[in-house]
């Protein structure tokens, strides 16, 4: 079938489409429907069904035939070791742990914190929650205390996983302090902890509240126990616009059914092949394509600690596909961005076989033309964009490679897949016409897969997503379509600006930026101005070797954007910086370089990467005669 024939069926019978795709998962009772809808605008998928996320994603390959196959491939440059676990391995160590966790009073529906770097045991502690029915929240490594705090007070788990530390590019990073800091600040206390120890800094445990790793895991194995298609496998905290973390919940029928369907369609993998998602167990992109969509799918993942640059060298990404085989490989376009400024002539891809590679995912943020094709160029590759949000849990828009490769349009991430009617909105809530710049909305209900509500906030939830365009979920994303069909994510609906009365998108602006050939990144904002209202702002970051006066580069970029944007932009003030503030994950922090170009009060994001930039930023800001803060 073409890309329409499966999109017309799904729109024509998304019951059918829905519970067809169902078939696929090992369920203990099968729904005897998909779609629950009787407390709308709450919806549910496959509400009445029993299944298990780890039998699923373990046991069946385990015992169908796969259990001689590598399950886990665990790399890690910055230690300088790897690890394979085939399936049959996977399944004895994560009934194990599952057997301790459940002997110390772990059950259904009780919360666990998992605090872990990105080792194999990060992904066995997430699976051995599944199995037992519990729900896990995975809190990126190294998080502050007082962030951590706010999750466990939020989410009340009966026990928190840990690594004894975290490493990075020349530093290791203590956890267990920051443990302890977290739970002496919340209200809620974990009955215990279980510390995984690393050899690299082994943590002192608090005696009484906290288990060693190994004692844990040494416990005799339990079964899965199968659960109701509606009960939540996990909570994961996003970033709230008021500084309150939102807990994202993911039910179990949903994510199974979604997940597995995207391996084929969308990444075009089949079992056994190598999928690799450069990310962390800590964001969505590791929750759903380092843990759970390769394993359910019966694909081998690998869980990758390092960067990439820096461990050791630009080539580290190339080094890791060619040396395991990846078929498919995804990560986000700012990894891509760092790997170019630090080799621009791709020097080092042409030092490893990356025949086994068939296509490039990029996701996270927006994908500018330049990085693709850079990326295009030096690979002979496919490198395809597409757009999701840790809400969605898996994309919303994509080029669907396993059912029928689409025209790559670039600065498109293509076209919405089955479950998705997306739509282009005024601030009226009318549908605009192709090529009018809008709001990003999708109509209700979301599929299987995506957030149904907010942990222990459903009024929030509707407030957040729901409010402003009833009958719509509000991405927060702005953007258009064009003729086709395909979407264009031009910027987050507050990074539209408004200069004298012209409604501009940051995102156009940085694609022409980006554009210029000693560009290696950049950020828009847009920032006060008594005259027009707002003012666009251009930072640069220029590429490794370049050795002209920044002032240049500046005075070439504004009349870039003049020339290819016009004159209504009002492109005057830029400025080169070293690097750009960003979360861990690699978006940029536009909103927080706003509040220090206007002088306003900001909280700190809690998953800045380093704090340090800002007084970069603020150094630049007063260059361009502005408060910086």
């Amino acid at each position: 079938m073409r890309y329409k024939d499966v999109y017309a069926a799904w729109q024509a019978d998304p019951e059918g489409f829905w519970m067809d795709a169902a078939k696929a998962i090992d369920w203990d009772r099968m729904p005897t429907k998909a779609l629950f809808d009787d407390k709308a605008p709450i919806y549910e998928w496959f509400s009445d069904g029993l299944v298990n996320t780890c039998w699923n994603a373990v046991d069946r390959h385990a015992e169908g035939g796969r259990g001689d196959q590598v399950a886990i491939i665990h790399d890690s440059p910055i230690t300088g070791t790897q690890q394979k676990i085939t399936f049959a391995e996977l399944q004895d160590r994560v009934a194990r742990f599952a057997g301790g966790l459940a002997a110390r009073g772990i059950g259904k529906g009780d919360r666990v914190i998992i605090y872990m770097p990105m080792v194999p045991e990060a992904v066995i502690a997430m699976l051995a929650v599944t199995r037992i029915g519990a729900i896990h929240s995975v809190v990126f490594g190294g998080f502050a205390a007082s962030e951590l705090a706010v999750r466990i007070d939020d989410a009340t788990p009966k026990a928190i996983i840990a690594g004894s530390c975290g490493i990075e590019p020349g530093r290791i990073v203590a956890y267990k302090p920051l443990l302890d800091g977290a739970i002496e600040r919340a209200g809620h206390k974990p009955d215990f902890c279980v510390i995984l120890q690393r050899d690299q800094q082994p943590a002192d445990l608090t005696p009484g509240r906290d288990v060693d790793w190994a004692d844990l895991a040494a416990a005799d194995p339990v079964p899965c126990l199968p659960v109701e298609g509606n009960h939540p496998v996990y909570v994961l905290y996003t970033s709230g616009t008021t500084g309150a973390p939102k807990g994202v919940i993911r039910h179990t029928g949903g994510h199974l059914v979604a997940l597995n369907w995207t391996m084929k369609n969308v990444y075009n993998v089949d079992p056994g092949d190598v999928f690799w998602a450069a990310s962390d167990v800590g964001w969505v992109v590791g929750h759903s394509y380092i843990c759970y969509a390769p394993l359910i799918h019966g694909n081998t993942t690998v869980v990758f600690e390092g960067k990439p640059v820096g461990t050791p060298d630009a080539g580290t990404f190339w080094r890791v596909i060619s040396e395991h085989g990846v078929r498919s490989f995804f990560t986000a376009p700012t990894a891509f961005r760092a790997v170019k400024r630090e080799d621009p002539k791709g020097e080092f891809i042409k030092k490893y076989d990356l025949s086994c590679l068939e296509t490039v995912y990029l996701a996270g943020e927006r994908a500018d033309p330049d990085t693709i094709i850079w990326a295009q160029d030096h690979l002979k590759k496919p490198v395809i964009d597409h757009w999701w949000q840790t809400e969605t849990g898996y994309p919303v828009v994509a080029n669907p490679m396993g059912i029928e490769p689409l025209p790559v349009k670039i600065g498109s991430p293509t076209v919405a897949m089955p479950g998705y009617d997306v739509q282009i909105l005024d601030e009226a809530g009318n549908e605009l016409p192709a090529g009018e710049l809008g709001a990003i909305a999708i109509k209700l209900p979301l599929p299987p897969g995506t957030l149904p509500t907010l942990w222990n906030a459903e009024d929030r939830f509707v407030k957040s997503y729901l409010s402003t365009f009833p009958g719509y979920y509000e991405s927060g994303d702005a953007g258009y379509k064009d003729e086709d069909g395909y979407l264009y994510i031009m910027a987050r609906t507050d990074d539209v600006i408004n200069v004298a009365g012209h409604r501009l998108s940051t995102g156009a602006m940085e694609e022409v930026l980006a554009s210029h050939p000693d560009v290696a990144e950049c950020a828009v904002i847009g920032v006060s101005d008594e005259l027009k209202g707002q003012l666009p702002m251009g930072f640069l970051c220029l590429s490794k070797g370049v050795e002209r006066d920044p002032k240049d580069v500046v005075a070439e970029c504004v009349q870039l954007v003049r020339d290819q944007i016009g004159p209504v932009a009002a492109f005057k003030l830029a400025v080169v910086v070293d690097r750009l503030p960003k979360t861990r994950s690699g978006k940029i922090l536009r909103a927080t370089m706003v509040s220090l170009a206007d002088g306003k009060d900001f909280k700190l994001p809690a998953t800045i990467d380093d704090p340090a930039i800002l007084d970069e930023i603020r150094e630049a800001l007063q260059e361009l005669g502005y408060a910086g803060g």
